[in-house]
């Protein structure tokens, strides 16, 4: 139920600030020209997130999985697809995306996230 009421853009409490026994995927994964740059964490249990950036711009992401984007710095605002309302989130915040889904985001400060996968 949590990621159902996220889902309809209701801010969620971000919870946990560092990673241990993980492995961390060397090569960064750029997106839109460098706008978003992120490193893929790998866990014991096989899941994964990955650790990132978003800077000042207007983007689209398509998602497979659902997400869960967990804000730990600076401040946006994103539109679910198939929504018309955009909300915005900052600091301590997430937001939960549906798999085969998307999202627009619009990063009013750099924004610092961990995205969680599955």
């Amino acid at each position: 139920e949590r990621a159902a009421h996220a889902y309809r853009g209701q801010p969620e409490e971000a919870q946990m600030s560092q990673f241990d026994n993980v492995s961390v995927v060397q090569r960064a994964n750029l997106y839109f020209d460098g706008k978003c740059i992120s490193h893929t964490v790998q866990f014991p249990d096989g899941t994964k997130k990955t650790l990132g950036v978003i800077f000042p711009s207007s983007l689209t992401f398509n998602t497979g999985t659902p997400e869960i984007m967990e804000i730990n710095a600076g401040r946006c605002r994103n539109r679910l697809k198939g929504e018309a309302e955009w909300r915005t989130y900052s600091a301590g915040q997430r937001f939960s995306v549906a798999g085969n889904s998307s999202f627009d985001i619009e990063t009013l400060e750099t924004l610092d996230y961990v995205c969680h996968f599955g």
